[in-house]
């Protein structure tokens, strides 16, 4: 197991990978070492995060793969009592804040970045996400300026594939 908490993974991730980088196609070993590193403790996401990949067309192979190879408990559940009172603070925070617009709030209250700041808060997690920090967004509200703001550690998913000393080899068919 990795000396730092796990990491938990943003709908991003997965999504990203499977349309690039890492397709089911062409890289397998990417996502056998996520169930890999889940069993080692080091890798799994919420609740929230499985529904918004589950939200994709039945038959896209990402969403096959979450019904029917990774293990339904990669997905922790995100109702507790800490993790409802953490995530109220980070709405809170959203909504007072003046820098973004209405449509972003109401975007980011629908999905499930809250709960990954809050989830993360409570449990000390890395949040590993694709998106950047962009100090003078507007009509979104990115996932790393809230971290930021409640000091929770945000990387990517290179950065902790290199952590976790993951090497995705080619061998010849």
């Amino acid at each position: 197991m990795s000396a730092k908490p796990p990491y938990v993974l943003d709908s991003d991730v997965f999504i990203t990978a499977k349309n690039r980088y890492y397709a089911f196609a062409i890289c397998p070993g990417f996502w056998d070492c996520l169930i890999h590193h889940f069993v080692a403790g080091n890798v799994y996401s919420i609740d929230r995060v499985r529904g918004e990949l589950l939200a994709g067309r039945k038959t896209d192979d990402l969403v096959q793969w979450v019904m029917n190879t990774l293990p339904s408990i990669f997905f922790v559940d995100t109702n507790d009592a800490q993790v409802s009172s953490a995530y109220a603070k980070v709405m809170l925070w959203v909504n007072r804040n003046t820098q973004y617009y209405d449509h972003a709030k109401a975007e980011f209250a629908a999905g499930a970045d809250g709960w990954l700041v809050a989830y993360s808060m409570v449990h000390g997690n890395t949040i590993v996400t694709n998106e950047q920090s962009q100090q003078n967004a507007r009509s979104r509200v990115p996932l790393p300026n809230v971290c930021a703001e409640f000091d929770v550690i945000c990387t990517d998913t290179f950065e902790m594939l290199r952590d976790l000393s993951v090497r995705l080899e080619w061998r010849p068919s």
